[in-house]
C-alpha cells in the first residue's frame, strides 16, 4: 500500500512538472513586449483594440505590453523610426535592456527596421503575417493607380484622409500619413529595395527560412493561410476577393505565406485570415483553429524559454 502511494504520488509530481507554467508566469518574458500594429492600425479606438484581446492576455500571464501607435500610412523607414523613438522611451520607463518587438502586417517590416538600426535595444522580432517580400495587393494597387495619375491622387486622397481620422480617434498627435508611400514600401518591388538594407532574417529562397539570430536579435514569424474564416465577420468576404489576387498562392487574404516568412517559421499556414491574426474582427475568428490570442500567449512562452 506504501509502495503504491509513492508511485501515485511520483507519478502525479511528474506530470505536474509536465505542464506549462501556470497562469501569471506562463508568458513572463525577460524583456517587454512591444506590439506594434499594420497598414491603417492603431492602439485602440475607444475599446476597440487593433491587437484585440491580447495585450490583456499576456498580462495576465506575466508579461510587460506595451501597444504604439505609429502611423496608419507611411513608408516603413518613417513607421521605423517612430517606432524607435518609442522604444526608447519603453526602455527608459521600465529600466529594461531590450524589448521583443512583435509586428503584425506593415508592423513585422516597422518592427525589423528598428532591430536592423538598434540591434543592441531589441531581444527579438517576431513578424505575423508581415509584408516581409511585398504584396500582390500593393502591386496590383500601384498598377491600376500609378503615379501622376487621377486615380492615384484620388486613392492617396483617400488614405491619407482615413489615416488621419484614424490618428484622431485614437487621440494620436504629430503623425504625418502618406497611404502612397506606404504602397510602395509593401510592393514587391519596395520591399526588395528594403531588404537589400535590411536583410536580417529574410529567406534567401523564394519560400524557407531565414537566419535564426543575428547580431544578437532573434527572428521569428507566423501567419495565416486562410481568406474566409466566419460567416459573422463583415470583412471575410472583402479578403476572398483581394485573396484571388495571389493567384492560388497560399495567402491570408493580403500577403502570401512565402512573403510573410521570417527567420524561424513557426506556422505559415494556420486557417485564419489576415485579421484574424490580431483577433479581429472583435474576436470572430475561425472557431476551428487555435485561437489568436493562444497563438501571442504561445510565442510569449516561446520567447521566456529562450530567455527572451
Amino acid at each position: 500500500m506504501k509502495k503504491v502511494l509513492v508511485w501515485c504520488i511520483s507519478a502525479f509530481l511528474f506530470a505536474l512538472a509536465s505542464l506549462p507554467a501556470s497562469a501569471g508566469t506562463y508568458a513572463q518574458t525577460r524583456y517587454p513586449i512591444v506590439l506594434v500594429h499594420g497598414l491603417f492600425g492603431f492602439d485602440n479606438i475607444g475599446p476597440v483594440e487593433y491587437f484585440y484581446g491580447i495585450p490583456s492576455a499576456l498580462r495576465n500571464d506575466g508579461a510587460s505590453v506595451f501597444v504604439v501607435q505609429v502611423s496608419a500610412t507611411n513608408s516603413t523607414e518613417v513607421r521605423g523610426e517612430q517606432l524607435l523613438t518609442q522604444v526608447k522611451k519603453i526602455l527608459a520607463a521600465t529600466g529594461a535592456a531590450k524589448v521583443n518587438l512583435i509586428g503584425h502586417s506593415h508592423g513585422g517590416p516597422t518592427s525589423r527596421y528598428v532591430a536592423s538600426v538598434r540591434p543592441d535595444l531589441v531581444a527579438s522580432v517576431t513578424s505575423v503575417g508581415g509584408v516581409n517580400k511585398g504584396s500582390a495587393v500593393a502591386d496590383l494597387l500601384l498598377k491600376v493607380a500609378p503615379p501622376g495619375s487621377i486615380s492615384n491622387s484620388i486613392i492617396a486622397m483617400a488614405g491619407n484622409g482615413l489615416a488621419t481620422l484614424i490618428n484622431i480617434l485614437t487621440g494620436g498627435s504629430g503623425l504625418n500619413q502618406a497611404s502612397l508611400a506606404a504602397a510602395q514600401s509593401l510592393s514587391t518591388a519596395g520591399s526588395l529595395k528594403f531588404n537589400q538594407a535590411h536583410p536580417q532574417g529574410i529567406p534567401t529562397s523564394a519560400c524557407g527560412e531565414g537566419a535564426y539570430s543575428v547580431k544578437g536579435v532573434a527572428y521569428y514569424s507566423w501567419s495565416g493561410a486562410r481568406n474566409y474564416t466566419n460567416v459573422l465577420d463583415v470583412a471575410d468576404p472583402a479578403l476572398s476577393l483581394t485573396g484571388l489576387v495571389f493567384g492560388g498562392a497560399k495567402n491570408d487574404g493580403l500577403v502570401s505565406s512565402c512573403s510573410s516568412r521570417l527567420g524561424r517559421v513557426i506556422r505559415d499556414d494556420y486557417a485564419i485570415n489576415h485579421l484574424d491574426e490580431v483577433n479581429q474582427m472583435i474576436g470572430l475568428v475561425n472557431l476551428f483553429e487555435t485561437n489568436p490570442v493562444t497563438l501571442y500567449r504561445q510565442q510569449a512562452n516561446r520567447l521566456k524559454n529562450a530567455g527572451l
